[in-house]
């Protein structure tokens, strides 16, 4: 049986150990990971306390629940989750009040996991590493040296780890994807509408945001999106999920990248390795153009650093931030937002129109698309350092680390990664596969035909799971 978070829930309901007893194993191997900086806050108390109130319900309580008394940790990003105060890795907010669960989090605790803390964000978001200036400085479990990647490091570390089999997460520009492919995990970005906004639907980056999990397998992460998704009753049309066709499909392959953003061979020949298991399971190979996905993947990437500066701009003022307390490049990119006209925004609403276009073009001749994750191995730590205000270039060094992460936020279609392989240091390489809106079950069932292939093996053990 595959270690994750399904096989802990399976195991719980055999009696095979307590939540309560889980969730110890998870609190000790916290404490004895503290180093690895991946979580900010634990509340031992509460975790305890919602292992135990699993522990005291009915079988037929417990029927509906496919994560029952699972342990797992919320991102300082995103949600939020009641009696867990968000501070987004900043100064600035380390004085909030906790909110109230939010429809996502409600349905979290839905479907059995039992919080007991939040894991580390770099300030904001604004960084495809964790390293928030307020600490603690995350790192790579697979090589304490590297990041774990960003904006959901903290996760990902935690998850690869083995302190919990399952993390929330976000992702605007690849914050689920980035982490998932640096810690060898899995990644699923899913499509815009599918995840509950509620209550109070701030919209706080035009819709490119969504909030989901990182995962040890694609079985958890299925599992986890049919969980908490749909009838989301927000501001954006919910996509109709379509199911994989009986026939094979029409799979793209981009296994190239151009003079501007060089790929290391590695991670591109895994890219035809995961094609040609694909087309040995009855799919059909198609080539696809670098130049074909990098014009918008590089637009993508324009519009995000625009958008995430006019977020942030609005926040800050609408939370009355005492810049003070925030990080050179978070004042540099709230400067950004400040300055942009009304023109120049209106240009950027029509420019998320136009990607999501040309992104539906691709699919007039494909059913799914192969293409890179990341063009290098994890960076290492400081790569992506907020000691600056040179916008510019720190929005341009994560679109050159992640090229395409970006495409799939702003045209709200889904995207998945999976480690399939190592590479000579041990270091995960993986793959990338976008998919039309509302197509999460191709995604996730090319990616288990991956997955099935058994390149890539978690050298942590699961608290609570191991031998």
């Amino acid at each position: 049986m595959q270690a994750d978070a399904t096989a802990l829930a399976v195991a719980i309901g055999k009696g095979e150990l307590t939540a309560r007893q889980a969730m110890e194993a998870s609190l000790a191997a916290s404490a004895l990971q503290e180093g690895l900086g991946a979580v900010i806050r634990v509340d031992a108390e509460t975790g305890l306390a919602a292992a135990d109130r699993f522990d005291s319900l009915s079988s037929d309580d417990k029927a509906n629940m496919p994560f029952g008394g699972v342990p797992t940790l919320a991102k300082d990003l995103g949600g939020p989750f009641g009696g867990f105060a968000v501070h987004a890795g900043s100064r600035a907010l380390e004085g909030a009040d906790s909110d109230a669960d939010s429809d996502l989090a409600a349905r979290f605790r839905d479907a059995g996991f039992c919080l007991f803390g939040l894991t580390t964000s770099p300030e904001f978001g604004l960084s495809l590493a964790s390293k928030p200036e307020k600490g603690p400085l995350c790192r790579n479990p697979l090589d304490p040296s590297l990041s774990p990647g960003g904006s959901s490091g903290g996760s990902a570390a935690a998850v690869a780890a083995g302190i919990v089999s399952i993390a929330h997460a976000t992702d605007a520009g690849g914050s689920i994807r980035v982490p998932a492919a640096c810690c060898g995990l899995v990644g699923l970005k899913p499509s815009r509408g599918t995840m509950a906004a509620g209550p109070n639907y701030g919209n706080y980056l035009g819709g490119i945001a969504t909030e989901l999990a990182v995962c040890r397998s694609v079985r958890d992460a299925r599992a986890v999106f049919f969980a908490v998704s749909g009838d989301a009753h927000g501001p954006f049309p919910q996509p109709s999920f379509i199911k994989t066709p009986d026939r094979g499909l029409r799979i793209g392959l981009v296994a190239e990248t151009g003079p501007d953003t060089p790929c290391d061979p590695a991670r591109l020949a895994v890219l035809e390795e995961a094609a040609k298991t694909l087309e040995a399971s009855g799919h059909s190979i198609e080539p696809v153009a670098w130049n074909d996905v990098e014009g918008p993947g590089k637009q993508a990437a324009a519009a995000f650093a625009d958008i995430a500066a006019i977020n942030l701009a609005n926040s800050a003022s609408r939370f009355s931030l005492d810049l003070a307390k925030t990080e050179t490049m978070t004042q540099a990119v709230i400067e950004r937002g400040r300055k942009m006209r009304g023109e120049a925004v209106w240009s950027l609403v029509n420019k998320i129109a136009f990607i999501a276009r040309d992104v539906w073009q691709l699919f007039d001749d494909i059913d799914a698309l192969i293409a890179p994750m990341l063009t290098t191995a994890p960076k290492p730590l400081g790569a992506f350092s907020t000691d600056h205000s040179d916008t510019d270039a720190h929005f341009e060094r994560m679109r050159a680390f992640a090229p395409l992460a970006a495409l799939a936020n702003l045209s709200g279609f889904p995207a998945i990664t999976l480690p399939f392989g190592a590479d000579s240091r041990g270091l995960p390489l993986p793959v990338q596969i976008f998919a039309p809106m509302g197509a999460e079950d191709r995604l996730l069932s090319l990616a288990a035909t991956l997955e099935r292939e058994e390149r890539w093996s978690h050298p942590f053990e699961i608290a609570g799971l191991g031998a």
